[in-house]
C-alpha cells in the first residue's frame, strides 16, 4: 500500500519552512516516458541539468531540476504518480534556481581510476541513500553547497528520508508516511 500523497506533500512543505527556502526536485526523465512531457506542461520552473542543445531522444530521458510549487496540479501529479517509482529527488534550498542548478552540475560526471569519465546519477533515490552516507565532512559540505537537505524515498516507499548536514556531520531522519 502506497503511502498517502497528502502526507508526502506535507513531508516535502512543511509548515514551519522559512520563506525564503524553496522546494526543488531533480528528476530523471529515464525513468519514466512520460516524465519529460509532464516537465514541458508543468507551468514550473524548469532546466536540464545537461548542458547546451540536446538530441530530442536525450532531452527526454535527461535530469531536470524543477521548483516545485505545493498547489500546482504537476506536484500533485508527481507525488501522485512517481513516489515509490525513484523518479527523483526532492531538495529544500534558498539558493536562486540559477545558483542551485550550476551546483548541481558539478556533480553529473564522475572519473573512475582510469581517468574514465562516467555519469553519477544522484539524482536516483537508490543511488544518493546508499552515496550520503559515505561522505566525508569536507564531501558533505561540497555535495550540500546551498542545499538545507534532500528528502527523497526509501527502500519502502512508506519511509521518506531526509538527509541534512550540520557542523560536518550527516543527519538522516527516517520519516514514516503511513498514519
Amino acid at each position: 500500500m502506497l503511502p498517502n500523497p497528502e502526507r508526502i506533500a506535507a513531508m516535502l512543505w512543511p509548515n514551519s519552512q522559512n520563506d525564503n527556502m524553496h522546494l526543488f526536485v531533480i528528476l530523471d526523465g529515464a525513468r519514466n516516458s512520460g516524465l519529460y512531457t509532464a516537465i514541458q506542461q508543468s507551468e514550473c520552473e524548469f532546466e536540464c541539468l545537461y548542458r547546451g542543445e540536446l538530441d530530442p531522444d536525450l532531452a527526454a530521458v535527461a535530469p531536470y531540476l524543477v521548483r516545485l510549487e505545493r498547489d500546482k496540479p504537476f506536484a500533485n501529479w508527481l507525488i501522485d504518480k512517481g513516489w515509490g517509482d525513484s523518479w527523483g529527488i526532492f531538495l529544500h534550498s534558498a539558493a536562486a534556481f540559477r545558483d542551485l542548478k550550476r551546483h548541481l552540475r558539478k556533480f553529473l560526471m564522475v572519473y573512475d581510476a582510469d581517468a574514465k569519465p562516467l555519469y553519477f546519477r544522484y539524482y536516483d533515490p537508490r543511488v544518493l541513500r546508499v552515496y550520503l552516507p559515505t561522505c566525508t565532512s569536507e564531501e558533505l559540505a561540497t555535495v550540500f553547497g546551498p542545499i538545507h537537505s534532500f528528502l527523497l524515498e526509501d527502500n519502502d516507499s512508506n519511509i521518506l528520508l531526509q538527509f541534512i548536514s550540520a557542523a560536518g556531520k550527516l543527519d538522516v531522519h527516517r520519516i514514516t508516511l503511513m498514519v
